[in-house]
């Protein structure tokens, strides 16, 4: 039997609302009730590869608020959430997500792309790339250093902006397109870095990777990323939506 929409939303905001607790990694749990962290007038900077990047456009990158600027993926489905709900807030939001990038690469432009744009609210989704660029033998990265670049990234983000709100992604696949079973359990190990470094760092921590697989349990994985790394519009609004929860909105 197809299960109804009303089911649905029903899982995805059990496993979302749980989650979204500040170092939470607890797929499944019963929901929490999250303070809104998004204040008038802030800054607000989606960063990260490809899924964040979706095709922004780069001339017009220092525009706040630029449909084209903030790309076509969950970064401006949330950002347009945002901005229609407080239209009189004053936020000023941007993407400099780069597609292809790792934790290295964020770090080489972290001045540029994070630190001079002064953001109040930091939103980071990298880890697929750490792993995929391995397995592919262009990148000799581990779970390990991912969590230690991960880790010295924030504590540079924090020594140069220590009211900064942090919002760390959990990185994500489905089972389907590229993505194999022998991605696992190697790829959980990246997870969990990410999980730690939001702990440790007293972040917000956005479940994608747990609200994908129960998504995955009501419509094929290839419904919501068909190669199984970038999302569909399915799988974008699922994620604008997560995202938006786990902020408080």
């Amino acid at each position: 039997m197809k299960p109804s929409r009303r089911n649905f939303l029903a899982t995805s905001a059990a496993a979302i609302g749980a989650a979204a607790a500040a170092g939470a990694f607890r797929a499944g749990a019963s929901q929490v009730e999250v303070k809104n962290i998004i204040n008038e007038g802030d800054v607000i900077l989606f960063q990260g590869d490809s899924i964040t990047d979706a095709g922004r456009e780069r001339e017009t990158a220092d525009q706040p608020n630029n449909q084209k600027a903030l790309g076509s993926g969950y970064a401006w489905v949330a950002s347009s959430h945002m901005l229609l709900a407080r239209p009189a807030a004053d936020l000023r939001i941007f993407n400099r997500g780069i597609s292809g990038h790792k934790v290295p690469q964020l770090a080489a432009r972290w001045d540029a792309d994070c630190l001079d744009l002064k953001p109040d609210v930091l939103s980071v989704l990298i880890g697929v790339n750490d792993i995929w660029h391995r397995r592919n033998g262009n990148y000799e990265g581990t779970p390990e250093s991912y969590e230690r670049d991960y880790l010295a990234l924030v504590e540079r983000t924090r020594n140069a902006r220590p009211r900064i709100k942090l919002v760390i992604c959990e990185p994500f696949v489905l089972r389907c397109g590229a993505v194999t079973d022998d991605w696992f359990p190697e790829f959980d190990a990246y997870r969990t870095a990410a999980a730690r470094v939001a702990e440790v760092n007293g972040a917000i921590f956005v479940p994608f990777h747990s609200v994908f697989e129960e998504a995955s349990k009501l419509a094929p994985p290839e419904h919501w990323a068909a190669d199984g790394v970038h999302p569909s519009p399915f799988g974008t609004a699922l994620m604008a939506r997560t995202w938006l929860r786990a902020v408080g909105l």
